[in-house]
């Protein structure tokens, strides 16, 4: 919980990772520039005390991650985001396995989320399914632009895609996280438009559909969909820092999003290791609209910053929220 100037603000931290992108783990040249287009992101978009070495960047350890989302970071519940990259990492950049062996070691802090790539046919059901009974799968991250062999990605709409989504329909799986952002080395940039998104999320009404990144840097693309869409989301996830490196650009991200979707479907995110969230929530808690702006985009409320901290993604996933940090509930402390 995060407590500032009388308020409270529960924390969902909806997309955070525990990966391995060290030389040791590095399969080929694509993994080594993988995880150094990521350490770019983190360097230069945040503050010059928070950046990591490299090497740490590559590998932490587990009570950095515990640390730093729990202890310092004022995360109150965190939600695991796997990303496989199973041809560039001996044993995967980070997967659902690695993902519940660390929930598993610190029980009531985490949530795991699977994963699935429609071109994995019959078989990747079958693996959809025990990963769900095994791991309580509330939601899943899709990676449309992975690489597979020759292929160098895949579309929502590819027939397997809508199998994959009857499959997650079938198992109670309702949050469906898909990576639409920047590009990262080596993956193709096209691999990551938000086109199909349309698609999906009328022919699934029930289930949700959380597009990380808000399609960035697509946000109008994404924007003009998800506000036909009621079932689509935004995810916070990469956006969040611009708060410190270019505040009025955050600030036009936010107004846009808050226009087409409302405080609603928007939810915080720390990319973590990308990003450390104390940093982040701090930064945010203390964020208003420029006053210039505030004619278009409006102004934020403490109500408005408590729904995109935590209050979004705790209705998703059927999160208790205590009573002093509710939106129109929330009591001075």
């Amino acid at each position: 919980m995060y407590r500032k100037d009388g308020e409270s603000y529960f924390i969902v931290d909806s997309h955070v990772h525990f990966w391995d992108g060290s030389p040791a783990n590095q399969a080929n040249r694509y993994g080594k520039g993988f995880i150094e287009c990521f350490y770019d992101y983190h360097r230069n978009l945040s503050p010059e005390e928070w950046v990591w070495s490299l090497e740490k960047f590559g590998k932490y350890s587990e009570q950095d991650l515990i640390s730093d989302l729990f202890e310092t970071g004022y995360v109150d519940k965190a939600i695991f985001q796997p990303t496989y990259l199973s041809d560039f990492y001996v044993n995967g950049f980070n997967t659902t396995e690695q993902d519940g062996a660390v929930a598993e070691r610190h029980p009531g802090r985490f949530l795991v989320n699977g994963a699935w790539d429609p071109r994995d046919g019959e078989a990747g059901l079958a693996t959809l399914e025990a990963l769900a009974r095994r791991w309580n799968l509330r939601g899943v991250k899709l990676y449309t632009a992975e690489w597979r062999g020759d292929s160098k990605g895949w579309k929502l709409t590819d027939d397997w895609s809508y199998r994959y989504l009857e499959k997650c329909r079938e198992l109670g799986i309702r949050n469906i996280h898909i990576h639409k952002g920047p590009t990262i080395y080596p993956l193709n940039r096209d691999a990551f438009d938000v086109a199909d998104v349309d698609d999906v999320a009328t022919a699934f009404p029930d289930l949700n559909f959380i597009i990380e990144h808000v399609g960035l840097p697509r946000l109008e693309d994404f924007c003009w969909i998800a506000t036909q869409e009621p079932n689509v989301y935004g995810g916070l996830a990469v956006a969040m820092p611009f708060i410190h490196s270019r505040p009025r650009y955050f600030a036009q991200i936010l107004g846009e999003l808050l226009y087409w979707l409302d405080e609603n479907r928007l939810t915080f995110a720390s990319d973590y290791a990308i990003w450390h969230p104390k940093w982040l929530v701090e930064k945010f808690v203390d964020f208003q609209i420029p006053e210039d702006m505030q004619s278009e985009y409006g102004a934020l409320t403490p109500d408005v910053k408590r729904k995109i901290l935590g209050l979004n993604a705790a209705a998703l996933y059927d999160i208790p929220v205590p009573a002093e940090a509710r939106a129109g509930e929330a009591v001075a402390v």
